[in-house]
């Protein structure tokens, strides 16, 4: 189908545009951007008043297939991730059976294709079983369609397995996605601190992560092996990926919406809305994290949408399930970091289109060139939204199974910027708003 987006603000992060125009569209490539004269188009979208960027490029959203179906379905999960503007994901293996085998890996990509709705990016397990004793068989992985490896929320005890996984990926070039937390620190159920002390919580300390990013850069040093970071949560976690970058170390890092935004005092009274991994730590490790993902240091924004069921937290704090639904909250919390931040509209996109394909880079094949991009002749995925909307997360408003938010309008108050209006996937409208 051709298609002709018209009358839009085209914002491309990568390459500085920003400019009023038209998007024409044909077999699933943007075939022209600006001023559209000469095209016979299927379809014509008015975008007056409107902002045309790239789709969205969410690093962790858990869609809960295979193993948790009760908390969400591929189908709810990726029609979540379009109506949010998200047109490519990555998904961490610890599904249940985790995602160790080549069939799982084909079976969940081959779903996912027919429901047209968002590119998914699996990552592969790291051990097998995410037991943290063998390895997998990365290169199978790998052709079944994996993008990297990872153990998800699970720690690698034993620092020579975690040695050897890092030498064999470094050889064939493989990145390793880690969370640093140490295996022994990292425990409890809430950021060590006055808060958690105050509430009698179990406490995470900060050096759960300092300690884990020490371990993993020695590793890195030593084999060379290029290592995303996932979810950096505290202050001196930033200072370490900061040094390790200047030191030349082939790692990048990405923060979540919830620790962007929130702290630990937002626990209240054993909010089970936010009990979430990583814990939420202090306001100075949260300014931080925004002054990390402002100057380049952390490289993408995520959504860690991890959707739950409403039993799971209907539960004392320390005994409810960690997570919260985000995908389809990740392009207004980017927003409005980057009003609250006083930085340009382009940034803000930046840290969830272009820098997330960059972490991705040649994982991508074909699409690494044109991805969390408006180019002529790339892929036509395309978020049109409402800079100038509002809108209040609600239950009814969420098209994600999980409904539990530490941003739904009954908790907080407020209402969340911009709107998503229509969602484009190699030229396939897949989500429409009113």
């Amino acid at each position: 189908m051709k298609i002709l987006i018209k009358n839009g603000r085209l914002i491309d992060p990568a390459s500085s545009l920003d400019r009023i125009g038209d998007l024409a569209i044909a077999n699933g490539r943007i075939v022209h951007l600006g001023d559209v004269n000469d095209f016979t188009a299927d379809r014509s979208i008015d975008a007056t008043g409107l902002i045309v960027a790239p789709g969205l490029v969410d690093l962790c959203a858990r869609l809960r297939e295979p193993g948790h179906e009760h908390e969400g379905l591929l189908e709810t999960e990726l029609a979540a991730a379009a109506a949010g503007g998200v047109t490519s994901l990555v998904c961490p293996p610890d599904t249940d059976p985790t995602l160790d085998e080549p069939g799982l890996v084909e079976m969940l990509k081959f779903r996912a294709r027919k429901l047209s709705r968002c590119r998914l990016f699996p990552l592969g397990a790291l051990t097998r079983g995410l037991e943290g004793k063998a390895l997998t068989e990365m290169a199978e992985l790998t052709e079944a369609g994996c993008i990297g490896f990872s153990q998800a929320e699970v720690a690698i005890k034993d620092t020579l397995v975690l040695h050897r996984a890092l030498q064999y990926a470094a050889t064939y070039g493989y990145t390793v996605w880690l969370r640093p937390q140490d295996a022994w620190l990292g425990g409890g159920v809430a950021a060590s601190g006055s808060v958690a002390t105050r509430l009698g919580l179990s406490g995470v300390p900060v050096s759960a992560e300092t300690v884990a990013l020490h371990t993993v850069f020695e590793l890195v040093r030593a084999t060379g092996a290029r290592v995303h970071l996932c979810r950096i949560s505290s202050a001196a976690g930033v200072d370490l990926v900061r040094a390790a970058k200047r030191h030349g170390l082939p790692v990048t890092a990405d923060v979540s919406i919830n620790s962007l935004h929130l702290s630990d005092v937002d626990i209240g009274y054993f909010d089970s809305a936010m009990r979430l991994t990583p814990p939420l730590r202090q306001g100075r490790d949260r300014d931080a994290l925004r002054a990390g993902l402002a100057d380049g240091t952390l490289d993408a924004l995520v959504s860690d949408h991890m959707p739950v069921t409403l039993d799971e937290k209907a539960v004392p704090f320390a005994e409810a399930t960690p997570g919260a639904t985000g995908l389809e909250l990740l392009l207004s919390l980017a927003l409005r970091w980057a009003q609250d931040s006083g930085l340009p509209m382009s940034r803000a996109l930046g840290v969830v289109t272009a820098e997330p394909v960059r972490v991705l880079g040649t994982a991508l094949g074909s699409l690494a060139a044109s991805a969390g991009r408006l180019v002529e002749g790339g892929v036509a995925d395309v978020c049109v939204f409402d800079a100038g909307a509002s809108w209040a997360v609600t239950p009814e408003a969420l098209a994600s199974q999980g409904k539990h938010t530490p941003f739904a309008f009954e908790r907080t108050g407020f209402e969340l910027p911009a709107r998503v209006r229509c969602t484009l996937v190699a030229g396939h409208v897949a989500y429409e708003g009113a």
